[in-house]
């Protein structure tokens, strides 16, 4: 293989990830039982597609993206949103950090599409899974497939 190109297995396929199959969402809120782990080494972002259908009117659901540095996934963390203080002359600032969920809530009753990100690896991540649960109406779990386009 040429020098500079990913070794990541998705790049010489037209295949991309599938991080969840489609399929209902568990019951009662609860998070997915078992994420799948999508490899992502040598990749350098990541572009989440979902595609959700309600289960009923007010359905909505919540992911949560985990990535690991190491190749065994031995060690996971969630990824953060980072909001800036204001900048002031003399004065220092204190910016906040905190781990991210993605919620999206449905507008219609067919199946809606949305991405998120890219989110950028830049190489460093070895590994991602996404953890989904039902945040609208948990009563009544909408189906939530999501797709992994890597670069």
């Amino acid at each position: 293989m040429p020098q500079g190109l990913p070794h990541n297995p998705y790049f010489l396929s037209d295949l991309q990830p599938i991080a969840r199959a489609t399929a209902a969402l568990p019951a009662a809120g609860a998070w997915d039982a078992t994420s799948t782990v999508v490899l992502t080494a040598g990749m350098d972002h990541a572009l989440i597609a979902c595609a959700y259908q309600r289960g009923a009117a007010g359905g909505a659901y919540e992911i949560a993206v985990w990535v690991s540095m190491e190749a065994s996934g031995a060690n996971w963390a969630r990824t953060t949103i980072y909001d800036p203080d204001a900048v002031a002359i003399n004065t220092d600032s204190t910016s906040n950090i905190q781990r991210e969920g993605i919620e999206y809530g449905a507008v219609g009753a067919g199946v809606e599409a949305v991405t998120y990100g890219p989110l950028a690896f830049n190489g460093a991540v070895e590994r991602m899974m996404i953890s989904a649960r039902e945040t609208g109406v948990v009563g009544t779990p909408g189906a939530l497939g999501i797709y992994v386009y890597l670069t």
